[in-house]
C-alpha cells in the first residue's frame, strides 16, 4: 500500500508519499486556486508511478484547502495532523511551532497525543505572509531576508498590523535606514509576536519549529531568546501536516480494514 498525506497551505503545497520504508516528498505553490493545486498534485504524483485512483493508494488530505482535495479518502484538521507529523519527526512529547502562511499554531504534544493548542489565525502579523510581504518591501526573498537580518542591527518595529508595520518599514527606507538592520527588525518583529502566543503554554520541554520557517536556524535562535528555550529545527519540517495526513490516513485505512 502508499499512503499519501496532502497538506495544501495559503502559499504552499505539501505531499508525502509512503510505501514501507520508502518516502517521496515535494513542495508546489499553492497559487489563485487549490481545486487546481490539487489537480497538478495528482499529475505529479502520477509521474512517479503514484495513481491516486488506484486501490492501492489511500490519501489523506489536511491544510487551508483540504476541502478541494476531492479524491481524498480522509480529510483531517490541521491541527491533528501537524501535531501527528511533529510528534512522528521528534519520536516523544514536544512543543509544535508551526508557522504557516496565514496563520501560526502551537501544539502541545503529550503521550502522541495533541494535549493543547492555540491558533493565531485574525492577523498575518507573527506569520510567514507578514515575512514575505516584508521582503518583497525589501526588494529580496525571504531566505535573502534572512540573510540580511544576521548582519544587521534590530531596528523596532511597533505596529501589531501588517499594514502598519509595512508603512514603519517605508518610513525606514526613506530615512536612509541599513536595510539589513530593517530585516532584522523585521525577523525581531516575527519571533515577538510567535512568543507572546507561545508564553500561554508552560511546561514545554521539547521546542520544534515546523511550517514554511523550519529549515532556518537564524530564526530559530531568535525565537529562542524570546521564549528562553532551545527552538530545534527539522529537516524536514515544512512537511510535518503531509507527513501527519499520511500516517493518519493508514491509522484509518487499517482500522476499517480490521472491522
Amino acid at each position: 500500500m502508499i499512503y499519501v498525506g496532502i497538506d495544501i497551505g495559503s502559499t504552499a503545497s505539501k505531499v508525502v508519499a509512503r510505501k514501507e520504508d520508502k518516502r517521496y516528498e515535494f513542495v508546489i505553490p499553492t497559487g489563485w486556486s487549490s481545486k487546481e493545486t490539487a489537480s497538478a498534485i495528482v499529475d505529479k504524483l502520477k509521474d512517479n508511478d503514484i495513481d491516486v485512483n488506484s486501490d492501492e493508494v489511500v490519501v489523506g488530505a489536511t491544510g487551508y484547502g483540504r476541502v478541494a482535495v476531492d479524491f481524498a479518502d480522509y480529510v483531517v484538521t490541521e491541527i491533528t495532523c501537524h501535531g501527528r507529523g511533529g510528534h512522528e519527526m521528534v519520536g516523544g512529547n514536544c512543543t509544535i511551532v508551526d508557522i504557516g502562511g496565514q496563520d501560526t499554531k502551537i501544539i502541545k504534544i503529550e503521550d502522541g497525543f495533541v494535549s493543547d493548542f492555540l491558533m493565531n489565525d485574525k492577523c498575518s502579523a507573527g506569520t510567514g505572509k507578514f515575512i514575505e510581504v516584508m521582503a518583497n518591501r525589501l526588494g529580496v526573498d525571504i531566505n535573502n531576508l534572512f540573510k540580511l537580518a544576521q548582519e544587521g542591527e534590530i531596528l523596532p518595529i511597533s505596529s501589531l498590523c501588517t499594514v502598519f508595520a509595512e508603512s514603519e518599514i517605508i518610513n525606514y527606507i526613506g530615512e536612509g535606514r541599513n536595510r539589513s538592520d530593517i530585516a532584522a527588525g523585521v525577523v525581531d518583529s516575527v519571533a515577538g509576536k510567535v512568543a507572546q502566543l507561545f508564553s500561554k503554554f508552560a511546561n514545554s520541554e521539547y521546542v520544534v519549529l515546523t511550517g514554511g520557517l523550519s529549515h532556518s536556524e537564524f530564526f530559530a535562535d531568535s525565537l529562542s531568546k524570546k521564549i528562553k528555550l532551545p527552538v530545534h529545527t527539522a529537516e524536514y519540517g515544512r512537511y510535518a501536516g503531509a507527513l501527519g495526513a499520511s500516517l493518519i490516513a493508514e491509522d484509518k485505512y487499517l482500522k476499517s480494514k480490521n472491522k
